[in-house]
């Protein structure tokens, strides 16, 4: 019984019994018990089955066939002078290959083939694939492990899961990565984007510059980072196998030589058999792939027998990439070599490894592939706008100095600053016109000029204000209103001349004109209200003159009798003594009186004059002087 008959049966069991009747429930459940039991170890079938399916599909390597150049530190122990100093001669200090690359723009995009080589005799054959890329400049791209970061985050990928995301039509490893980490070694460029510097560290480099060129070899930081010619990109490998045409591994040795890896010697690295990947070009400028099956130490090729295969096969200049239980080579997101590492859990099987970067044949791709924004990318190529020009749409059709000194290049031409215009931008705004293109009109009046950046006028002498619609106040004349009139009797001069003969122009004069009649019937019209309007005194002018001179007759009387008595005569003053009412009794009288002890009676009860109060006692001015 298939699992959907058992639930169909289940299911119907379960509506007949529903409609069924009470007499026969009991042997309707023990058939329903019978067919869920039959469902439940078929469900159980299924799972384990499913499970071990799974389990196979989670294969993974063992990372067992380990072909390390180096056990400790990676990269060569000598700096790029060293290598430029101990090159031979007739390389002179350049310490690499540059080529044109081929821009074959029809189909086939690339060509893979397979090979059975007897490089090691009759007795031993090997097994890989050569892939020639015709347009790699457009075609052929250095990924990160799972796609953009995976280097950033020591990221590791099947070469196969790598290309799958990418589209790649042909794939295979590429760079060293560190076994324990999984930290991608190396200088790596992909698609443009600097991934990681070495900082200077020398191994084989291969790259792709900007504008096409194929360089191989190795390379100073200064080479790597430069941004004349960026590349777009690059990966490092070791050992440098052919230069222009020539096995060239033992010069590399010398070069490249550092601490002992894994494997033994440097020396032992290049001549042992294992798994292989390269990477070089041919006269054409085409890049060729190289991937050989391979298990180290027993079949598979050294690097020796690489280099003469292809150069037997017409490469010029070629490197090596990682090699061993890396090697690994997919058609279409298909695994299409045969991996050297064992599988996990069943050894029985062998498993492709998680690698770092990739080589990624895929369909034209445009660099940038967005044209930098100025262009669409078809078939590869980049078809600029109205504008930009470069095989990247990353350059202006106008260039400078076209604009000159006053304007900018922009994909539409030049753009002239304000108050330029032109072509390019030599010739400035005609006399009326301002602003950006000349396209905005001059308001000032009078004649004044206008400045042809930002329209500011300058008024002709004899205005002012912003649009020069004022003529100079009375008074001032000149430039801006700013000197004044110097003429007699500060009559006003003339605006623009100063002059002081022709002072005002007609339309001026019969303006004043008016103006004077305007204001002299205004006062006298004011006058004539205030006369009207002013309040009578109740007293006339000649009654208030008749008052005033007779108070001031009074006042005048009156001063002179306050100054009789101020300054009286000499009579007077004899009148005043001679109505004294003191007595005058000399001291010498009295003190002799006194002496001669007489006492003075006390008076009677009548009132009597005293003795002193006699006429004959009255001292007097004239009895004085008896």
């Amino acid at each position: 019984m298939t699992l959907s008959g058992c639930c169909e049966s289940v299911f119907s069991e379960e509506l007949c019994g529903g409609q069924a009747r009470a007499g026969v429930f009991s042997t309707v459940d023990q058939h329903m018990a019978t067919v869920s039991a039959r469902c439940l170890l078929l469900l159980l079938l299924l799972w384990i089955g499913v499970l071990h399916s799974e389990t196979q599909h989670n294969r993974v390597s063992m990372n067992d066939d380990l072909l390390l150049p180096y056990a400790k530190r990676h990269g060569s122990a000598h700096s790029h002078r060293h290598i430029r100093d101990c090159q031979s001669v007739v390389h002179g200090n350049v310490t690499y290959e540059t080529w044109p690359s081929s821009q074959h723009g029809g189909a086939p995009l690339a060509e893979s083939s397979v090979f059975v080589s007897d490089a090691r005799g009759a007795t031993q054959w090997a097994y890989g694939h050569m892939t020639t890329v015709h347009d790699p400049l457009r075609t052929l791209s250095v990924l990160e492990p799972g796609g953009p970061g995976g280097c950033g985050f020591n990221h590791r990928a099947k070469v196969a899961e790598t290309a799958e995301a990418a589209g790649c039509l042909f794939s295979q490893n590429a760079g060293f990565f560190n076994t324990s980490t999984g930290q991608c070694l190396g200088n790596i460029v992909s698609d443009g984007r600097l991934v990681r510097d070495s900082n200077g560290v020398q191994n084989a480099q291969f790259g792709i510059r900007k504008d096409g060129t194929l360089v191989l070899g190795y390379l100073s930081e200064e080479d790597v980072t430069d941004q004349g010619n960026p590349f777009v990109q690059l990966v490092s490998g070791v050992a440098w196998l052919l230069r222009k045409g020539q096995v060239y591994i033992n010069q590399s040795l010398q070069a490249e030589c550092g601490n002992t890896q894994e494997t033994g010697s440097l020396s032992n690295f290049v001549d042992v058999v294992s798994g292989r990947t390269a990477i070089g070009h041919d006269a054409d400028g085409k890049v060729v792939l190289f991937h050989v099956d391979g298990q180290t130490g027993v079949r598979g090729m050294s690097l020796w027998e690489v280099a003469n295969f292809l150069k037997k096969n017409g490469v010029v200049n070629a490197i090596n990439l990682d090699g061993g239980g890396s090697a690994t080579f997919v058609v279409n997101s298909s695994l299409a070599s045969y991996p050297s590492d064992h599988c996990e859990p069943d050894a029985r099987w062998r498993c492709a490894r998680a690698v770092s970067t990739i080589l990624c044949v895929h369909p034209r791709h445009c660099h940038p592939r967005d044209c930098s924004g100025h262009g669409e990318c078809l078939q590869g190529v980049c078809r600029c706008l109205e504008g930009w020009r470069g095989a990247g749409c990353e350059g202006l059709v106008c260039q400078p100095p076209a604009c000159g000194a006053h304007g900018v290049c922009t994909s539409g031409g030049c753009v002239c600053d304000a108050g330029w215009s032109g072509h390019n931008c030599s010739e400035e705004c005609m006399q009326g016109f301002y602003g950006d293109s000349c396209n905005q009109t001059c308001a000032c009046a009078n004649g004044g000029s206008c400045d042809p950046v930002h329209g500011r006028c300058t008024c002709r002498p004899g205005f002012h204000s912003d649009l020069c619609q004022q003529e100079c106040p009375l008074g001032f004349h000149g430039a801006s209103c700013s000197e004044e009139c110097h003429c007699e009797d500060k009559c006003p001069c003339d605006p623009q001349t100063g002059s002081c003969t022709n002072p005002l122009r007609e339309a001026v004069n019969l303006t004043l004109q008016r103006a004077g009649h305007c204001l002299a019937r205004k006062m006298f019209t004011t006058w004539r209200q205030e006369e009207a309007t002013e309040i009578q005194p109740y007293l006339t002018e000649q009654t208030w003159l008749i008052i005033a001179i007779g108070l001031s007759s009074l006042l005048l009387a009156s001063l002179v009798g306050h100054l009789r008595r101020a300054f009286p005569a000499s009579a007077g003053h004899r009148r005043i003594s001679d109505r004294r009412d003191y007595s005058y009794v000399p001291l010498t009288d009295i003190n002799s009186s006194v002496a001669a002890g007489k006492v003075s009676q006390p008076r009677k009860a009548g009132v009597e004059p005293d003795d002193s109060d006699s006429q004959d006692e009255i001292w007097s001015p004239r009895s004085g002087g008896s």
